[in-house]
């Protein structure tokens, strides 16, 4: 026991990288910010990272373009990729990681064993099931054996990107792959999704933070995505939504529409039906996110993203939208609701108007009555 060198906390190794402790400060008050908590947390959140000895973390990839990892190492606070992730939290990770070969298997197994019951499993990629899983080996071995085999020892499992946690576009027709997301494969495991084509780096820092300051998996939807993240529609916090309500549309992406700014759902937007953060925590360190860059979103947090109809084709009955179900019928509707609008406050206005005439007679009726005692 005394061989096995004490870990430090977050804390301690975000020091030795040279930052300061206002730095730390200002990190865990950035991550509440992002995980929608009250100003109350940051104070539990910096505790944890204090006290709390680093999370070993073993980084799996297979069926994938790394572009989830490319996405985390450019979070828009230094701390998040220099210091969570590339300087104390991996263990092993085949992109980042230094070592190769023999020696990089070693320490992936080191940890398995060390910390067995105490990592955190993190998998970039679907897993390939066809052809008994030889379209993605690993040292010799498929994806599948891989897979299974450090998940048996982890704590908790996190599906980075679509293509761990639905499949991705390597799951759509015809799929000749077999490829599977994770939860279909590891039953008897926490599992975290946090979809994306590919996440945002800061929605993946927040879920790692979460687990080390809480102590526990973030509160999740019914389809496994942390709710700070994936409650609410793109559509919902687009600032075009109010283009959408009124019924004003790009009809292609180059008419004087377009340019003025207009809603793109009729160019093919899926912002209606797809649950995800980007229109309020962006890209690029906050600066921008596919609507703002002038493209429809593609909805590429969903299940089944690449089969759910043309990118640039309007879908026209989207569950659950009520008045929204057809772009045409919003125009309509909304013209509907002024006009409504108009008659109620009118209406409105002439009962008011009446009450208060009411009143004014009944006042006077009564001062006539006092003069003429």
């Amino acid at each position: 026991m005394g061989n096995i060198k004490k870990r430090d906390t977050y804390l301690e190794a975000i020091i030795k990288q040279g930052y300061s402790r206002r730095d730390f400060m200002k990190f865990s008050a950035f991550m509440a910010a992002y995980l929608g908590l009250e100003n109350t947390a940051i104070g539990k959140i910096s505790n944890a990272l204090e006290t709390t000895p680093r999370l070993p973390v073993i980084w799996e990839h297979y069926q994938e373009c790394t572009c989830c990892s490319e996405s985390f190492i450019r979070s828009d606070h230094p701390i998040v990729a220099d210091i969570i992730l590339n300087k104390i939290s991996l263990d092993y990770t085949e992109t980042l990681m230094a070592a190769s070969g023999e020696q990089a298997e070693a320490a992936k197994h080191d940890t398995m064993k060390k910390y067995h019951g105490e990592y955190i499993l993190c998998v970039e990629g679907s897993i390939p099931t066809g052809n008994d899983g030889k379209y993605c080996c690993i040292a010799g071995r498929t994806a599948l054996d891989q897979f299974k085999e450090a998940a048996e020892g982890a704590k908790a499992i996190i599906a980075w990107g679509s293509c761990a946690s639905n499949g991705c576009v390597q799951s759509a027709y015809p799929n000749p792959t077999e490829a599977t997301p994770i939860h279909k494969i590891i039953k008897n495991k926490p599992i975290i999704k946090v979809p994306g084509c590919p996440p945002i780096g800061e929605v993946m820092a927040g879920v790692i933070i979460h687990v080390v300051a809480f102590g526990k998996l973030p509160e999740l939807d019914r389809m496994g995505r942390p709710k700070a993240f994936y409650a609410k529609r793109v559509h919902d916090s687009c600032y075009r939504r109010a283009y959408y309500d009124a019924g004003l549309f790009a009809e292609t992406f180059d008419d004087a529409n377009s340019k003025k700014g207009y809603c793109l759902y009729k160019v093919g937007c899926k912002g209606p039906m797809t649950y995800n953060s980007c229109g309020t925590i962006k890209w690029n360190n906050g600066v921008s996110f596919p609507i703002q860059s002038g493209h429809g979103c593609i909805g590429c947090s969903e299940e089944n993203f690449w089969d759910n109809g043309p990118f640039y084709e309007r879908l026209t009955n989207l569950p659950g939208f009520g008045i929204e179900s057809t772009a045409d019928n919003v125009g309509k509707v909304a013209a509907g609701v002024v006009a409504a609008g108009i008659g109620i406050h009118a209406v409105a206005s002439t009962v008011a108007k009446r009450k208060e005439l009411k009143k004014r007679i009944k006042r006077g009726i009564a001062n006539q009555e006092n003069l003429a005692d």
